[in-house]
């Protein structure tokens, strides 16, 4: 009887693994659609030499994690008056293969002080993280994104109207949702079939949902003009006779926590009166009446002119010029 010995006989078993990567590594890791492959092999020594066999290839394709993200870009609460404001988000596609998402914008968060009304949401075509109206796309119902592909971010834009009414520092903050069109659910949720490839696709640790709040606050400012005059008459009395000195003081009140711009104070030279040169002052300083050379300007024809320019709420300006009485 023949016998057939393997004596001393070394046997090694490995195994490779062959990844086809479609992309870098993602915030979802591999990308979806990817088949990874793998396939065992043994080598060893019998009485003819060396040999090596190869094992069965499997091959497993990678499911689509759903995960998004989204945060607001305003640095703090967007200044807000009556009319229409902007408010500035980023969604990012948090998941391993393409996704588009659909966008709702929820005004009614609890605790505003005021609730604005939600006129469109649009997606920053040009890319220059401003609100370009007649530029950006304007999406229409329901509202949702183009598809993103794995970790793309855009930047999207809720256009709000501000009501009458609303008073200085009040808030209001508006909430803006993106979830994924293929669903959302608790982590683990499987959509069969909805993949990247032909595979699952799968709810990740963000439910493939996300929120973020962005504020808007009031900051209204009004302006108070008073006006009042002191008289000083030939005799030191202060009777308004020809020859008396009537001394004007405009005083400007800018009330609120806003600002107002291209203030200008004016005031004409009433009849039978004559500019005195040379009395035009701002906060007891005196001006000038030429033009250009300071904030103001006076004559007898076109009367006085003061410019403030940009002026913060809570601050007083007074102004004064006098006449005589011809």
């Amino acid at each position: 009887m023949n016998t057939k010995v393997i004596s001393s006989a070394l046997l090694t078993v490995t195994s490779c693994a062959a990844l086809t990567l479609t992309s870098p590594a993602l915030a979802g890791g591999i990308s979806a659609g990817t088949l990874i492959e793998n396939t065992a092999t043994a080598t060893y020594e019998d009485a003819n030499g060396p040999q090596t066999i190869s094992s069965n290839t499997v091959t497993v394709l990678v499911d689509e994690l759903l995960d998004v993200t989204v945060t607001s870009l305003d640095p703090g609460p967007v200044v807000a008056t009556p009319g229409d404001a902007v408010l500035t988000y980023e969604v990012t596609n948090q998941g391993n293969g393409p996704e588009a998402f659909e966008l709702v914008a929820n005004p009614n968060v609890a605790d505003n002080d005021f609730e604005v009304v939600v006129q469109n949401i649009a997606v920053d075509s040009n890319g220059n993280g401003v609100y370009d109206e007649g530029v950006d796309e304007i999406l229409t119902a329901p509202e949702t994104t183009a598809i993103l592909a794995a970790d793309e971010a855009i930047t999207v834009f809720v256009i709000v109207s501000v009501p009458d009414g609303v008073t200085d520092d009040q808030l209001s903050q508006v909430e803006l949702t993106a979830s994924a069109s293929t669903g959302n659910g608790t982590p683990g949720t499987v959509f069969a079939g909805q993949g990247e490839g032909g595979g699952d696709a799968i709810a990740g640790t963000t439910t493939a949902s996300a929120t973020a709040l962005g504020a808007l606050r009031a900051r209204l400012t009004t302006l108070d003009l008073q006006k009042a005059v002191s008289i000083v008459d030939p005799f030191g009395g202060d009777s308004v006779v020809p020859g008396s000195l009537a001394t004007f003081t405009l005083t400007a009140n800018v009330l609120g926590s806003g600002a107002i711009d291209d203030l200008i104070i004016a005031d004409i030279i009433p009849d039978g009166t004559t500019y005195a040169p040379g009395t035009l002052t701002l906060d007891a300083a005196p001006l000038t009446d030429e033009s250009g050379d300071d904030a103001g300007e006076a004559s007898n024809d076109a009367g006085i002119s003061v410019s403030l320019g940009t002026t913060p709420g809570g601050t007083t300006h007074s102004i004064t010029f006098a006449v005589t009485i011809d």
